[in-house]
């Protein structure tokens, strides 16, 4: 019934019975309130190593003011040595709490809230913290000065990782990890993933190059720092396992990871060999996980057996990985923890509670037996009977503690037992052993259980082995630097972990300081490489076990140095013989001897034959017995393996049986081992040449000086001597190297320079290929810009012709609009001539009329009169003719005259058309010469004389039209003046005949009507005019009275008058038609002849050079 309460009742009632213990008998828990002080005290009393509830002290800080209040603690990290501790509250205030010194300071005030720490740099008085901001800052705490300023996230930072040198961190957000040299503080690569996907955390493993990326998908990938590449990817959880990962822990060793989340359980993996390798499952109250941390332990290599568990109800639990026992719990429902971190020594748990405070916790308080009832009564359940593999896999936590049992016989009894423990360990205190354990007692726990449990193993070795963990000689040992024989170890042990092989290094170096024995031995490497690789956390308690081992457990081992030790191998060779002389005569037979069979397991410590649990307990039992104890495992190793060595016939075999691991029961030897130490005889047992076991002196080590020194010596001064020449050698070579080096480099210059010299011929002659294909280039556009051009002038030219044609064409019409509109004048006023005519011929037959009545009326009264006035008559014609005379004189001067100012002006306005047009030819010729002119300079004094030519032609051709249309004038003046001549001549020959009167009387009687009509314009011209006629017709009527000698009559007049004036009008209207269509005529010529001998100039298809 017992074994069956549940998980949590157990815890609850231990809580219980703790809280009512401290309350009782143990002391109060201390308390320490940071206010407003910048330094001071943790803890006002010394520490107590029984504090209730393993609370070393309470932090808070609080406020005072109007409204007091405390502000919340966030984050807390460890220092690397777990004796430093850093915490940042809300208002972003950061402090530092010195445990071992009892001191806190406040180091730095950054006025946001932190959201994450780490404390684990290189240079141990700087840390990091990520802000509110989502930056990156890094402060000294001695200065508390900001060292350096990292940006980059665009959200909060929730973790910093920093790698195991502290040269390196990686800050991890929610979208983004990023990767920063704290030695530049400069970023060094980028981690970006899809938004959907999401990063849980980033962070390295312990002790390895290795970065652990874990993602919010279930998917956890291993990278190398050096060089990125992705080295693997754990696999899919098996069915019915799966749970969204949100924390994860390492073990110190980087071997196990766990993980967890949103649900109860817990998931193990192994990361060598990529597989999950247990399902623990959590009490029933925990429903998810916050926050995993292993708690490290001094003794377990690394290999850290104890986790805290945080989850949703802020209890952390702390259980063992291996038994899934519950050890102990911290916090409470009513105190509940938000965040925890664990000091790397083990020694301390920092816990920010749900309150806002800081609680220490002691993990000695919280682990040591006065705070814990009697030996539990707990329930292992086994679950390896479920089908599937996630059951298989899954443990359940169970509680480590009960109830106490009831009274009964049986606790007097063991009571009783335990006083008589007592007094028989107080009779046997030579078997007593630091750290207060008792060897007989370990002895007796190593018999009944085989081993020794793995947590407290180291812890036992080193009360075993009695180490002194002599610092300064340590100290003074490692100060020498690296011995000359080992210098160059990593050609002979070529082992990949770097720091396994300083670690090796350095140990083999302090033991060879120590002795010069162990500097030639070749297989003290082989004898040290386990203990190296089991504490290589710890150097010195690494080389003092190597010391006592070899002390101890290689007793006269190299006496027969540089030999194999033949004493120690004939002691086993002689208890070989007599436990199992048939297998020493097969070995014997097939010529195989103890250096074959013995030596071997000796000088590698088992470690070729044992896996590391075996190992490790064979060396439990060593450590416990006297060091012949060693020695008699060997030879039970060798007689337990008689079987397969019985069937061994060749030396090869006999040699990989012992260098290899073989199916053998651990057990068996080690109880073989046990009984050999008790059958052997006295006289044969190595317990007799054996010394017993003795500690390492403190304070110095002892002198070792158990070999043969002379030989020791010479080997020394043979391999001084042989390394001083292995230095000549090298450096000899080294100088024929760089000879060597230096004639390849100046060989290689010279081919470099040939090649050089080479290539430059080849870029220089492609160069002048690329610049003749360039200039031919150059050449082709140079000729297709030229094309260009031309066809830009050709284009340019033509519109230029274009233009000047539409000029002249607009010229033309203009001048022959201008002729149309003279035609139209000279039209208008040949009508208006022609009208007047008329009007005057109409005006003379009225006035002939007139005449005709006043005629008749002038008959009648020229019968009365003429009589009367044929003296009169006689006197006025003599008279009239006279004055007729003398007007016709008058009348043909005017008429004369007339006719110049008529023709001259006529003349002149059409010399001075010709002329302006002309002109206007020339100089629309001038222009587009000197247009043409400005752009083509060869041939300027050629256009200058051809257009000379053609202005000396035009004048030439002006004069001879001035001189045609002079010569034409003239002759029309000649004619006139034949005319007149013969009109004269008629006139005079009218005046000596009858026959030629009526002639002369027609003209004169026209130059009376042209004198009449020009004097009709005038004012009172009709009137005389009218009287003249009227005078004229008395004096014709007289005349008629006249006898008829002279032959003239009025009828005759008459009839005469009107014929010859419409003929003379005639004469003269058509003689002005013939001359304005001879000018015409003329005109038409001259310019036709124009266009002929001067055409409009044509530009040649020549390009224009400036």
């Amino acid at each position: 019934m017992r074994a069956a309460l549940p998980v949590a009742a157990v815890g609850g009632a231990l809580r219980k019975g703790g809280e009512r213990g401290s309350g009782s008998a143990g002391p109060s828990m201390e308390s320490c309130d940071l206010g407003d002080r910048q330094d001071g005290s943790i803890w006002r009393r010394k520490r107590s190593p029984a504090a209730p509830r393993g609370v070393l002290v309470n932090i808070i800080h609080s406020v005072k003011g109007y409204h007091s209040k405390a502000i919340r603690f966030l984050n807390v990290a460890f220092d690397s040595a777990g004796d430093s501790l850093l915490a940042g509250d809300y208002q972003g205030n950061i402090y530092v709490f010195d445990l071992n010194g009892n001191r806190f300071s406040l180091v730095q005030r950054t006025m946001q809230a932190c959201t994450a720490l780490a404390f684990n740099l290189r240079r141990k008085t700087e840390f990091l913290v990520a802000l509110a901001d989502y930056s990156v800052k890094c402060f000294d705490t001695e200065t508390k000065e900001l060292v350096s300023w990292m940006r980059g996230h665009d959200s909060s930072v929730t973790s910093i990782s920093v790698h195991g040198s502290g040269r390196y961190a990686i800050t991890t957000s929610t979208d983004t990890a990023q990767l920063w040299d704290l030695d530049t503080f400069q970023r060094k690569r980028k981690l970006n993933v899809r938004q959907s996907v999401g990063i849980q955390k980033v962070f390295f493993l312990p002790l390895s190059n290795t970065i652990l990326s874990c993602f919010k998908d279930n998917s956890v990938f291993a990278w190398e720092f050096d060089t990125l590449h992705c080295k693997y990817r754990l696999p899919t959880p098996v069915e019915g396992s799966a749970l969204l990962y949100k924390a994860f822990a390492v073990t110190r060793d980087g071997r196990i990871i766990a993980a967890g989340g949103k649900s109860n359980q817990l998931h193990l993996w192994c990361l060598e060999s990529k597989q999950l390798t247990r399902i623990i499952q959590m009490p029933p109250k925990v429903r998810a996980v916050r926050h995993l941390e292993f708690l490290p332990d001094s003794f377990d290599g690394g290999s850290n057996q104890v986790l805290g568990v945080l989850s949703q109800d802020n209890i952390m639990r702390f259980i063992n990985i291996e038994t899934c026992k519950l050890l102990f719990d911290i916090g409470s429902n009513e105190e509940g923890i938000s965040t925890a971190a664990i000091s790397p020594n083990g020694r301390y748990i920092a816990a920010v509670m749900e309150n806002g405070s800081l609680n220490l916790y002691s993990v000695r308080a919280l682990t040591q037996e006065g705070n814990k009832p009697p030996p539990p009564i707990f329930k292992v359940e086994d679950w390896s009977k479920c089908t599937s593999e996630a059951n298989k896999l899954t443990m359940r936590v169970t509680s480590g503690r009960s109830k106490r049992p009831c009274k009964s016989k049986g606790s007097k009894i063991q009571t009783r037992l335990m006083k008589l423990q007592v007094n028989t360990s107080l009779a046997n205190k030579e078997n007593e052993l630091p750290g207060g354990l008792n060897k007989k007692r370990l002895q007796a726990l190593l018999k009944g259980f085989g081993e020794y449990p793995a947590k407290y193993r180291m812890f036992v070795w080193r009360s075993l082995l009695q180490l002194p963990e002599n610092h300064l000689a340590f100290s003074s040992l490692i100060d020498k630097g690296t011995h000359s024989a080992f210098v160059n170890i990593q050609n002979e042990y070529p082992i990949k972990n770097r720091r396994l092989l300083r670690v090796l290094q350095r140990t083999l170096s302090a033991l060879a300081h120590w002795s010069a024995i162990f500097a030639e031995a070749p297989y003290i490497p082989l004898l040290a490489f386990p203990f190296v690789k089991l504490f290589q956390n710890n150097q010195l308690i690494c080389f003092e076990v190597v010391a006592t081992v070899v002390v101890n457990f290689c007793q006269h081992w190299f006496e027969y140095f540089p030999n194999p030790p033949v004493n120690v191998l004939g002691m086993m060779e002689n208890v070989l013989a007599h436990h199992d002389k048939e297998l020493l005569q097969h070995l014997i037979k097939c010529n195989v001897t103890s250096q074959v069979y013995a030596w071997p397991l000796l000088e590698t410590l088992f470690s070729e034959v044992l896996t590391r649990e075996e190992w490790l307990k064979v060396f439990d039992n060593i450590f416990s017995n006297h060091p012949s104890y060693f020695l008699m495992i060997v030879v039970a190793y060798i007689i337990c393996s008689r079987a397969p060595l019985l069937h061994c016939n060749q030396t090869a075999d006999f040699e990989y049986f012992f260098h290899h691991r073989n199916n053998l029961d651990l057990n068996v030897v080690i109880k073989e081992a046990y009984h050999l130490m008790e059958a052997t005889p006295l006289d044969i047992h190595p317990q007799r040449m054996l010394d017993d076991f003795i500690p390492l002196t403190k304070g110095q080590y002892p002198v070792f000086n158990k070999y043969p020194k002379f030989i020791v010596d010479y080997q020394t001064q043979e391999r001084e001597r042989i390394r001083q020449d292995e230095i000549e050698y090298l450096r000899e070579r080294q100088l024929a190297h760089e000879l060597e080096v230096k004639a390849q480099e100046h060989k290689a210059e010279d081919e470099a320079w040939y090649r050089k010299q080479e290539i430059l011929l080849e870029a220089e002659e492609q160069r002048r290929k690329i610049l003749l294909e360039e200039e031919e280039k150059l050449a082709e556009q140079r000729q297709r810009l030229a094309a260009v051009k031309r066809e830009l002038k050709v284009k340019e030219l033509q519109l230029l012709d274009a233009s000047r044609r539409r000029f002249l064409k607009y010229q033309q019409d203009q001048r022959q609009m201008e002729l149309n509109r003279l035609n139209d004048e000279i039209i208008r006023k040949a009508s208006m001539r022609e009208q007047e005519r008329a009007a005057t011929v109409q005006d003379v037959e009225v006035r002939w009329m007139e005449l005709e009545s006043q005629r008749q009326l002038f008959e009648q009264h020229l019968i009365k009169d003429q009589e009367t006035a044929k003296k009169e008559m006689k006197e006025e014609v003599d008279a009239h003719r006279r004055k007729v005379d003398l007007e016709d004189h008058l009348v043909q001067k005017l008429m004369k005259i007339h006719k110049e100012d008529k023709q001259k002006p006529q003349i002149v306005a059409e010399e001075n058309l010709a002329q302006a047009e002309q002109k206007l030819l020339d100089t629309d010729w001038r222009l587009q010469a000197l247009h043409k002119l400005r752009h083509d300079d060869q041939a300027r004094e050629k256009r200058y004389e051809e257009i000379a030519k053609l202005l000396h032609d035009n004048r030439v051709k002006e004069a001879e039209l001035l001189k045609a249309m002079r010569e034409a004038e003239e002759k029309k003046w000649e004619e006139v003046i034949q005319k007149k001549a013969q009109l004269e001549e008629e006139q005079k020959a009218a005046a000596a005949a009858d026959e030629h009167r009526k002639q002369f009387l027609e003209g004169k009687m026209n130059e009376v009507l042209e004198v009449a009509e020009k004097l009709q314009r005038e004012d009172g011209y009709f009137e005389r005019l009218r009287d003249l006629k009227t005078g004229h017709t008395e004096r014709g009527v007289e005349l008629q009275q006249v006898p008829r000698s002279g032959n003239i009559c009025l009828n005759d007049l008459s009839s005469l008058v009107p014929s010859s004036h419409d003929r003379r009008q005639e004469d003269l209207s058509r003689q002005e038609w013939e001359l304005m269509a001879e000018v015409r005529r003329l005109r038409q010529k001259l310019t036709s002849q124009a266009r002929t001998r001067h055409p409009p100039a044509r530009l040649p298809a020549t390009p224009w050079t400036p």
